[in-house]
């Protein structure tokens, strides 16, 4: 930023969600090549529909840019990074009205702006300079360099969101042999991934036991459920493999991927032997089923040990401090409810017993406090009732990712937001979403502060459950209603919850 550092100064702005940056540096450093830009609206229409852009390429997913209202007008966008870096400029070619979700997302993703539908820009992106990374930075070897390095080479790539345990450990090397190959692992980290850093030391922690020259090389790949296979082999031929290991694909896929889609052959464990090999080799009575990812989830849950059969001891030492048991583990507890359903009230006589007992740090935000002081300013808008949700789920998130008990207590009346707190939190902890169904006629015969009879006044404008709507839960981990339990009860069967889940022990 230069030569055009003053225009660009004048430009507007925009910082794309934690998905659409990690597309907006693979956009950058070549590895979604061809594209050199985020996709106008045929183009994305011809990849949801047929897995090619509209001059015929192949090409996977679709990757769409998401913008406010306010910047539909402009012809040239600088991208930001969350600190205000400027990271790219966006020359607009066509800004386009989505009405549906991006293929591969949920139209509840609030991780990815361009789930929800909503104004698109297309155009060409040009780097300003490189996005700076954590740790493991040098690890994260540009596209170009790697590519040269494996120029010739037969390079079998394993792109993985998961550690590699022992049967893919032996699948592989049998593979690269086979091919005659060197390995190139991609750890793909998702957007908002809190174990990213976990899986990269796991891998690390097995680099010994696959050939000498393996390249480990993480890569910022959101995900896309039904299109990640074929994505991560045109990132993976980006970055010079001529091989990809897929443990299943399709024919249609293997005749348009950018290179050559392998399946390794099955392997189990051999009890008779106590080792891994070919399934083929073992007699059908001694094999051991792995444990299932749910099974695996449960260990770690209840802080049991991970077999050592299964994975390397180093591999689950990292899965464990990723994953501690729940009892350790930072949790958000979330009531949403109508004014005056009760949902202050238990959520204070939760933190009071969790303080009581001990054991772990209780941070208690509730919705009339928070809006005094975090959301001092805002208005009942829906706009503003959603960012100061947003706002409580961010608190929420960081009290969770470093082992506290957070416990929020506002209407909360809009599923996405809802939803999109806890996707916040999930990345980071635990979430426990609990739905206070107190019928609106007893939240309005009490009535304490006198909002109802303001609101049928209509002194109080879109306020929740007269003039505005509350979206009912279908997620809800608990439902109460108050019109029925005394607030020592609802208080008993939200902490009863936390010791059935494992996260409150009853010692």
């Amino acid at each position: 930023m230069t030569t055009e550092a003053g225009e660009l100064r004048d430009l507007p702005t925009l910082t794309p969600g934690p998905a659409e940056l990690a597309d907006l540096e693979l956009l950058l450093n070549g590895a979604f090549h061809p594209l050199t830009g985020f996709l106008g609206a045929v183009d994305s229409a011809t990849v949801a529909a047929a897995g090619r852009l509209v001059d015929g390429t192949p090409w996977p997913a679709q990757v769409t840019l998401t913008v406010p209202d306010d910047l539909v007008k402009e012809e040239r966008l600088v991208l930001v990074d969350p600190e205000g870096v400027p990271l790219a400029v966006l020359q607009v070619t066509e800004t386009w009205k989505d009405p549906a979700p991006p293929d591969g997302f949920g139209d509840t993703d609030p991780l990815r702006p361009s789930s929800a539908p909503g104004w698109r820009m297309a155009g060409t992106v040009t780097a300003l300079r490189t996005p700076e990374h954590g740790p493991f930075r040098g690890l994260r070897r540009h596209p170009q360099d790697v590519g040269a390095e494996l120029a010739g080479v037969t390079t079998l790539a394993i792109a993985t969101r998961t550690p590699l345990h022992r049967r893919h450990l032996g699948q592989l090397r049998q593979l690269s042999e086979k091919l005659a190959a060197r390995v190139l692992v991609l750890p793909l980290l998702g957007d908002g991934d809190a174990d990213a850093d976990a899986l990269v030391r796991a891998l690390l922690t097995v680099r010994r036991e696959l050939p000498p020259d393996t390249l480990i090389v993480p890569v910022p790949l959101a995900e896309r459920p039904g299109r990640d296979l074929l994505l991560s082999a045109h990132v993976a031929a980006a970055y010079g493999a001529t091989h990809l290991f897929a443990a299943e694909f399709t024919e249609a896929d293997a005749e348009i991927a950018p290179l050559r889609l392998v399946a390794p052959e099955p392997w189990a464990y051999d009890e008779s032997v106590e080792v891994w090999r070919p399934t083929a080799k073992i007699d059908p009575e001694h094999v051991r089923p792995e444990p299932t990812e749910a099974e695996l989830a449960r260990l770690l849950a209840h802080g049991e040990e991970i077999p050592q059969w299964f994975t390397p001891r180093a591999v689950a030492e990292e899965l464990r401090r990723a994953n501690p048991p729940r009892h350790e583990r930072g949790i958000t507890v979330f009531f949403t409810g109508l004014s005056g359903s009760g949902k202050s009230t238990i959520a204070r006589g939760l933190a009071d017993l969790l303080v009581e007992r001990g054991g772990r740090k209780v941070t208690l935000l509730d919705g009339d406090v928070v809006r005094r002081l975090l959301s001092a300013g805002l208005t009942f808008s829906r706009d503003d009732r959603d960012l100061n949700i947003r706002r409580i789920g961010y608190v929420a998130a960081e009290i969770t990712r470093h082992g506290g008990v957070a416990i929020c207590a506002p209407i909360a009346p809009y599923a996405r937001t809802r939803a999109e707190v806890r996707r916040m939190v999930d990345a980071a902890g635990d979430f426990v979403l609990v739905h206070v169904a107190t019928p609106l006629e007893e939240c309005e015969r009490r009535d304490r502060k006198g909002l109802y009879a303001k609101a049928r006044a209509g002194l109080i404008p879109e306020f929740t459950g007269i003039s505005d709507p509350y979206e009912v839960p279908e997620d809800a981990e608990l439902v109460l209603d108050t019109s029925e339990l005394s607030p020592d009860e609802a208080v008993a069967r939200v902490f009863g919850l936390l010791v059935a889940g494992g996260w409150v022990r009853t010692e």
